[in-house]
């Protein structure tokens, strides 16, 4: 099939075709569910699901690929064909998506000299890489050789942050010489700098925006003649960030858009159709006046909701559809079945610093250097140092801290400094990442333990590495570090007979389920980590809210067996139990 943009419409094998895509992102939807979320975008009304990749899983070291399980983008795109939905596939490189470093391998930053999102010869080369690598995996399902996928984009959003127009080119002429044959296409902002720094030569221009359809169709209008509208990124939503708000969206102004796209004939993508989850360490974050990381939930206030439910924005969506297109509303899959396990206690417990043989891995340093230079992708990193003598009373004084630090003396804790506070007036008034220490001695020891929230995922401060830059006495820089990097990806090797003297802490515990449905985690008297069941990570948890419960797929759950829930508590606690209940909490 040929698939293509002319006379102002797409056309499939030379018919001319309505484009009603809806975004979801497999990485953020457990395999078991592929087939429901596909069934439902279809049973709304809409011929095409649209989907990111997400390089740093895809290839989380250099060289080394993974396309299983939850990365099998290929069974992905296949499910959507046997259900007779079209593909969009979005490569990137770089894709934002509120994705941990907006799809970027953390290994990137080990080189201090790339330029990312440039023409810079050894960035292209790692991006051809990857494109050559997913070009192998997806290639032969491109339309014109019988397969779904009847579009590939160049990049992503590329005027909101350069206008390189060599990289641009570059990355066309990539994935052109790694086998695309489909229709390509850039994506930007409605603003002319953004559609000029983003646009490239044979290559749809299609814009995004959450509103406005007629004044931002006339915008593109002024950049593109004779081709189809289309809005790749219809934003239904929002998406959340710790100790923000819970963003939520009337439906009434989607159906208004929505009845404004259908009447115009334009081609649109929901953003997002079903949002899913940030599982793990994959939520990234944003940097506008200050750091912001993003929650573990991307409900994105949706119309099938984080577990693949019906909201009323789904069946008012469905019914606009269904009546413009002149159709039956298809039969509607089941909502998904929720079920409460209630209480579960805790009752083991031991520490980080009992386990940092078992789960830490070490290095040493002269100086503290990001966790990417130790080849470290997530986690937390510990960086050690004794003092040489004896230095009597001063300003102890962190540099470049990425995210939250927690110092200690002598293994007593003394303060925590997140760099989410910078920008605020506390931080203004107080001044630097510094405490004064007294009666400092030969031997002491400074120890620094940061917990990395999400990278940047958009704009200027991509350069995103984790860790410390420097940590001082007064105006001397200290050296010479023991450094333990902690993955968290091994706790099958946490030694639970060690107990735990302080925070952090490790605590476990199990449970039994009636069945395989879904439920929801809720970590009230907890105040910030991470959990996991099953040694599947569900993700970030924080008090600072809004999320109150994180969601626990039923596909992940034993019923022949007990199942297994270790939580992560990095500040203190004022509980040792859980609640599995059926209820979400986004705040």
């Amino acid at each position: 099939m040929i698939f293509e943009a002319k006379d102002g419409a797409f056309y499939a094998d030379g018919k001319k075709t309505a484009l009603y895509s809806g975004a979801m992102h497999y990485f953020r939807i457990l395999p078991d569910y592929w087939r429901d979320r596909l069934q439902k975008l279809k049973a709304c009304g809409f011929n095409t699901v649209e989907t990111y990749m997400c390089w740093n899983l895809h290839e989380p070291k250099k060289g080394e690929f993974d396309f299983s399980g939850r990365l099998d983008i290929r069974r992905f795109i296949l499910t959507a064909q046997e259900l007779g939905l079209y593909v969009i596939l979005r490569p990137g490189p770089y894709i934002c998506a509120e994705w941990d470093f907006g799809g970027f391998p953390a290994w990137l930053l080990a080189d201090e000299n790339i330029r990312l999102r440039t023409s810079d010869a050894v960035y292209l080369s790692h991006v051809r890489g990857y494109i050559a690598r997913v070009m192998e995996e997806v290639g032969d399902l491109q339309c014109t050789k019988g397969g779904p996928v009847i579009a590939l984009q160049v990049e992503n959003e590329y005027g909101s942050y350069g206008n390189d127009k060599r990289y641009l080119a570059a990355v066309r002429d990539i994935v052109k010489e790694c086998g695309a044959e489909v229709m390509l296409f850039t994506s930007d902002g409605t603003c002319s700098y953004m559609m000029a720094g983003g646009s490239t030569d044979g290559a749809l221009v299609t814009v995004n925006f959450g509103s406005n359809v007629g004044g931002n169709f006339d915008a593109l209008a002024g950049v593109q003649k004779g081709m189809p509208e289309m809005c790749t990124e219809f934003w239904c939503g929002w998406f959340d960030h710790f100790g923000g708000k819970h963003h939520t969206r009337g439906y009434k102004s989607v159906l208004k858009e929505l009845n404004a796209f259908l009447d115009r004939g334009a081609g649109f993508n929901f953003y997002m159709f079903h949002g899913g989850t940030n599982f793990g360490f994959t939520a990234g974050a944003n940097f506008d006046s200050r750091y912001r990381p993003t929650v573990t939930s991307y409900d994105y206030c949706a119309p099938l909701n984080e577990y693949g439910g019906y909201t009323p924005a789904y069946h008012a969506i469905r019914e606009l559809m269904c009546a413009k297109q002149g159709i039956e509303p298809p039969v509607l899959p089941p909502e998904p079945v929720l079920q409460a396990v209630g209480e579960v206690r805790l009752g083991e417990c031991t520490g980080l610093w009992e386990n940092e043989d078992t789960v830490g891995e070490k290095h040493r340093s002269g100086v503290p250097l990001s966790m990417e230079k130790y080849g470290q992708n997530f986690g937390l990193i510990l960086y050690r140092t004794v003092l040489p003598g004896d230095y009597g009373t001063g300003f102890v004084s962190l540099r470049g801290v990425h995210d939250i630090a927690h110092v200690f003396v002598n293994g007593e804790k003394k303060r925590t400094f997140r760099r989410m506070d910078e920008g605020s007036l506390k931080f203004k008034l107080a001044g630097k990442h510094s405490f004064i220490a007294s009666g400092m001695k030969k031997g002491d020891e400074i120890a620094v333990l940061v917990d990395a929230m999400g990278r940047v995922n958009y704009g200027e401060h991509l350069y995103d590495r984790k860790g410390i830059s420097a940590l001082m006495f007064n105006n001397q820089t200290l050296m010479d570090f023991d450094v333990t990097c902690f993955p968290l990806d091994n706790l099958d090797r946490l030694d639970w007979s060690r107990g735990a003297a302080k925070f952090p802490k490790f605590f476990r515990g199990t449970f039994s389920a009636k069945s395989k449905a879904d439920c929801f985690v809720r970590f009230d008297g907890f105040t910030k980590g991470y959990i996991w069941v099953n040694g599947f990570n569900l993700g970030r948890f924080w008090s600072a809210g809004p999320q109150r419960a994180l969601y626990l797929p039923g596909a992940l759950l034993r019923t022949d067996a007990p199942n297994e829930i270790v939580l992560l508590e990095l500040e203190g606690c004022a509980a040792q139990s859980v609640k599995i209940t059926d209820t979400p909490d986004l705040g």
